[in-house]
């Protein structure tokens, strides 16, 4: 395979069992990313990651673009040296975070001007090229296009807004992008309004259609954004599956931002290949665990004596060397190790669902999987 080869190796309905090829290593879809916003994930060692058999870790350019800083990264060799990690890796482009720093933001036409009041209180000034030259400089092998997010609720004027400044930044982020080893993904914006969401589509595929016919390059794949961001999940699902659809099927989708076991399963049904999401470590830290019953809280006294496995039915460490006792002991009395068996399990119990998922959508056989799952104590994990 060459570089950002989307090869689908079975489809059953939408769902879709695929291999992609980076410069660090190909991998397989449906997956779940686990997210390491600073260059760690919170709790978890580079050997750990490997042990879960994680494929793509994710960092974000807003936060290493203010700490340690792009220079820093750049002089270890990239991300990938700095942090001595040897797989694929994501660069999300910064754009949630600054939707998140809203009251300190300010989008133009040009680029977004931002105040980083969650470091140091310093003024920034991003075009999407500087973004592109921050995201080559890092290094990652797939890099996200500079977006516009906004919340839910919203007014239709203000999603319409962002959503024309979402596509008109991936065509400055297409032309920009020169490093031939980073692939670049698209973003689909447009709220909860369909409409809006198939504009977005078509506008990313004139964009690359012109981009192509100049000589230049097209988007490596695509990520779904804007969702996950005030709204229940079941308006999601409800331009979801059509949005996926109107996808190029020869390129990866990536819901972005979503990471319950439900939404996932579902969202795979729909045709989406790749997820991340913070969730699974920051439930973990808070003493919530995902499992075959359904979401657990540990801190729950009837925990105090029972000497089962966290989840009988999971093979990860933590499952099978400790009890549920042990770890809310450890949950209760607030130690570090509680946090980091959690965060542990939590994203084993992710990454091996969308395995399943794969082996499922391989054997022809993902309405059956997503039924049972829907039918399941594990279903209910929210």
């Amino acid at each position: 395979m060459a570089l950002f080869d989307y090869e689908i190796q079975a489809q059953s309905g939408a769902a879709r069992a695929a291999r992609y090829e980076t410069a660090h290593g190909d991998f397989t879809t449906p997956m779940f990313m686990p997210v390491g916003t600073h260059a760690t994930v919170k709790g978890v060692t580079i050997g750990g990651l490997h042990e879960l058999g994680a494929q793509v870790v994710l960092a974000n350019t807003y936060h290493l673009y203010m700490r340690p800083g792009v220079d820093v990264v750049e002089e270890a060799g990239g991300v990938h040296r700095f942090m001595a990690y040897d797989g694929p890796m994501l660069t999300d482009s910064g754009g949630f975070q600054l939707f998140s720093l809203a009251h300190m933001m300010k989008p133009g036409d040009d680029g977004v001007r931002f105040r980083a009041d969650d470091y140091d209180g310093s003024k920034h000034f991003w075009t999407p090229e500087i973004n592109m030259e921050i995201q080559e400089r890092i290094g990652a092998d797939i890099v996200m296009q500079l977006d516009q997010c906004v919340g839910y609720p919203a007014e239709r004027a203000d999603v319409e807004a962002s959503t024309k400044l979402s596509w008109e930044w991936a065509e400055r982020c297409l032309a920009a992008h020169k490093r031939p080893d980073q692939a670049l993904f698209g973003i689909v914006q447009g709220g909860m309004h369909l409409d809006l969401r198939l504009e977005s589509v078509r506008r990313l595929l004139d964009i690359e259609e012109r981009s192509v016919a100049a000589g230049g390059r097209r988007f490596d794949g695509f990520g779904i954004g804007g969702y996950s961001v005030g709204e229940d999940h079941e308006v999601m699902f409800q331009t979801l599956g059509d949005v996926c659809a109107a996808l190029p099927a020869d390129r990866p989708r990536y819901l972005m931002g979503v990471g319950n076991p439900t939404t996932l399963v579902r969202a795979v049904g729909v045709g989406v290949d790749m997820f991340d999401c913070v969730l699974p470590t920051r439930t973990g830290r808070m003493g919530t665990a995902f499992s075959s019953q359904g979401r657990m809280n540990m801190r729950n006294a009837k925990y105090t004596h029972d000497f089962g496995p966290l989840d009988p039915q999971c093979t990860c460490a933590t499952c099978t060397q400790h009890t549920r006792a042990y770890i809310r002991h450890l949950v209760k009395q607030d130690e570090m190790l509680g946090s980091i068996l959690l965060s542990m399990h939590n994203l084993h119990f992710l990454i091996d669902l969308m395995r399943r998922a794969r082996a499922a959508a391989l054997a022809g056989a993902y309405d059956e999987f997503l039924a049972d799952w829907m039918a399941s104590p594990a279903a209910k994990d929210y």
